[in-house]
């Protein structure tokens, strides 16, 4: 943990300092070492959050993106119920950002908890991650109804198999990737749209810069217009799709999209 409680004030760990825990209130010590960031850990063997998971220099740095009185809140529930949150700000907004696996189980308790929350993914936990969802994007259509939306096949991510039937939005985060700062010329993170239905998820390039701006604000993250993006050879512009009143059942049919990619991979097996 970042914070505890040393003489009723709320501090980060510093050599030699002791504390208690916000959610237990036993002894914690401060680990200041050369190797990890620096952090609280209860005295022994002890975890009284279930939800904790050992804190990285990613998880530090997306915190410090935000006023320190809006990390590591402990959210109770009416029940008696408690957690810590990553961040939670003044406009109720939970903000957890996860790097280890998820139990979907666990997943699901924490969205239904928080309620009104997002997720930060580290898109580059395994090996394959990002490269697998990078090529899953090959396979995209564009939803062109104003913001970029990319309509794009889940069997070929595990990333967004494992995330694809979450309640709320999740921010996929994968560092600087050149192709997208190519193309949309600034960090992006990748936002999968709640509730993907059919094999096909909804994802859409998100500027970091707008995602924290709308966390701290409290208003809807905004990406970017589908006119305004550059193409270049190494991301090649898809077919674009303009739904008008003639063809718009069927330019923006899921189902038959799903028919017609999955015709597209019949007959590249011959």
């Amino acid at each position: 943990m970042k914070f505890a409680n040393v003489e009723g004030s709320r501090r980060e760990a510093e050599p030699g300092l002791s504390g208690v825990c916000p959610i237990c209130s036993a002894a914690m010590l401060a680990k200041c070492g050369e190797h990890r960031v620096w952090h609280w850990a209860h005295r022994g063997i002890r975890q009284c959050d279930h939800w904790w998971e050992p804190e990285t220099s990613w998880h530090r740095n997306w915190k410090n993106q935000f006023p320190s009185d809006w990390q590591e809140v402990v959210h109770r529930a009416e029940n008696g119920e408690k957690h810590v949150a990553d961040v939670k700000t003044v406009h109720g907004r939970v903000v957890e950002f996860q790097r280890s696996y998820l139990k979907p189980e666990e997943r699901r308790s924490r969205e239904v908890f928080y309620g009104s929350m997002v997720w930060v993914v580290n898109g580059c936990r395994r090996k394959r991650d990002l490269s697998d969802f990078y090529e899953s994007l090959r396979g995209r259509q564009i939803i062109a109804t104003g913001l970029l939306r990319h309509l794009v096949p889940l069997d070929q991510s595990a990333l967004l198999r494992e995330w694809s039937d979450s309640r709320v939005g999740v921010y996929f985060d994968f560092g600087i990737v050149q192709q997208d700062a190519d193309r949309f010329g600034m960090p992006v993170l990748w936002r999968l749209s709640p509730k993907s239905q059919n094999g096909l998820a909804v994802l859409s390039p998100v500027p970091v810069a707008s995602f924290i701006g709308a966390q701290r604000n409290g208003v809807p993250v905004r990406g970017f217009h589908v006119e305004v993006i550059k193409r270049t050879a190494k991301f090649p512009a898809p077919t674009v799709y303009w739904p008008s009143k003639r063809r718009r059942r069927r330019s923006t049919s899921w189902s038959q999209y799903k028919a017609r990619l999955d015709r597209a991979r019949a007959r590249r097996r011959f």
